[in-house]
């Protein structure tokens, strides 16, 4: 299968490309290859993905309508996994345009490309972020999401929405995915998992916000690779039981799905924290904050329907998957980079 991949230096979007690739699959790749992060992590990735004689790749920005309308033309592929994205809920704050440029501009050259071009199915990242000011646990996808705290969260919820759209217009079968804190090897160094390995390394302390008081439904990289692929390989089918009186958000009478993909297993901030110092043999130097902007307490991921409907099983835990971020990261540091 010819799949058209965004983001492929990215943390989720590499692990996605190599698994398709290791499986015989035809994967473009493209990416900009920013500087949110350390770009020779990016590069480190894709020179792995460049080994693999079914990936072809393209430096290209997805918000520059112009070169996405070639790509499609191009490569015509058959199927899009649209990862690349303006990640981060800090950086939202700081930096708004970008979010609106590359997640929302974006997303439209990508919704666009697919529908000139004959695509079957697009699966999107969305985030937990979209879920805001709820507080019901488990997040359900049944939920209404319509008080986000950040603007990258905003920009998500309108990625489902445009989705929804281009499924009910044109007939383009899109899936949401709704990623809840992704870890492990080759992860963003944005991310507390690498940010609190690091400065326990280095002797630094690290910042816990709401001083601890904070759970989080880390999800393991292989497992939600596992998910992505599922989802990939079946394109959604209209809902014939939706009903416009009783709507079900994740789903529709249009080619349309929205799931959640996460582990189902909240851990706290804490022993989150104690399974890193374990693995160190350090402990860590707390600068304990109040609660930040765009932040919320806890999040929990309602699994059941990617499992009723792909057999979705996460099999991770954080022993296992701190475990292994750590033992990647003292390999891949120890050649003389620099973590920054």
């Amino acid at each position: 299968m010819k799949i058209l991949v965004t983001g492929t230096a990215g943390f989720i979007g590499f692990h996605v490309a190599r698994r398709l690739l290791d499986e015989g699959n035809e994967i473009i790749g493209l990416d900009n290859l920013n500087d949110y992060y350390d770009v020779n992590l990016k590069l480190a990735r894709n020179e792995i993905l460049k080994k693999s004689p079914g990936y072809r790749f393209h430096k290209v920005s997805v918000e520059d309508a112009d070169e996405m309308a070639r790509l499609f033309e191009t490569e015509k592929p058959q199927r899009v996994i649209h990862l690349a994205a303006q990640a981060g809920v800090r950086y939202s704050i700081k930096n708004p345009r970008a979010y609106i440029d590359s997640n929302i501009v974006g997303f439209l050259n990508v919704l666009e490309g697919c529908r000139h071009h004959g695509v079957e199915h697009l699966a999107f990242a969305s985030t937990s972020s979209v879920y805001g000011l709820n507080s019901k646990y488990p997040f359900s996808t049944q939920a209404n999401v319509d008080h986000p705290v950040s603007l990258y969260g905003a920009t998500k919820k309108s990625n489902e929405l445009m989705a929804h759209s281009y499924a009910h217009i044109f007939g383009l079968p899109c899936t949401g995915l709704r990623f809840f804190t992704v870890y492990g090897p080759w992860g963003r160094p944005d991310m507390a998992l690498f940010l609190f390995t690091r400065n326990i390394l280095a002797g630094q302390p690290i910042d816990v916000y709401n001083r601890g008081d904070m759970a989080r439904d880390f999800t393991y990289i292989d497992d939600i690779v596992e998910g992505v692929v599922r989802v990939v390989r079946k394109a959604p089918e209209p809902n014939t039981a939706w009903s416009g009186e009783s709507p079900d958000p994740a789903s529709s009478q249009a080619p349309y799905r929205i799931y959640n993909i996460g582990s189902n297993a909240p851990v706290k901030l804490m022993d989150f924290i104690r399974e890193i110092e374990k693995n160190l043999g350090m402990q860590a130097q707390l600068n304990l904050m109040p609660m930040q902007a765009g932040d919320f307490q806890k999040s929990h991921a309602d699994v059941s329907a990617l499992m009723a409907d792909f057999g979705y099983a996460p099999k991770f835990n954080v022993q296992v998957g701190i475990k292994n971020f750590i033992d990647w990261y003292k390999e891949y540091y120890s050649e003389g980079k620099t973590p920054r």
